[in-house]
């Protein structure tokens, strides 16, 4: 639910703003990093910003991760991993219409 919550958020950020896949953010308050934004704005809780920075953990015990935190991702990427994709009962069907 954490990778859901993270990647619906950040698409609604890029349309509403009108970023592209791909693209980056304008620098907001020294900073071009989406997570940053979303929880300045307060459309993200504390808890789940904690987790796009890796600083708190997923629900099954896993860390979180996300690679290029200024970047908007491609349209089927995720914007976060967790440690326990690979694992066969933590990762997610299908993701392509999040």
């Amino acid at each position: 639910m954490t990778l859901h919550s993270v990647q619906v958020a950040i698409r609604s950020y890029q349309n509403i703003y009108g970023y592209s896949p791909g693209g980056h953010p304008y620098a907001e308050n020294g900073t071009q990093n989406i997570a940053e934004h979303l929880y300045a704005k307060g459309y993200f809780e504390a808890q789940l910003y904690q987790q796009t920075r890796g600083a708190a953990q997923c629900p099954g015990g896993g860390t979180y991760s996300c690679p290029i935190p200024d970047l908007f991702p491609q349209q089927g990427d995720l914007y976060m991993t967790c440690s326990l994709a690979g694992s066969e009962s933590h990762t997610p069907t299908s993701h392509a219409d999040w």
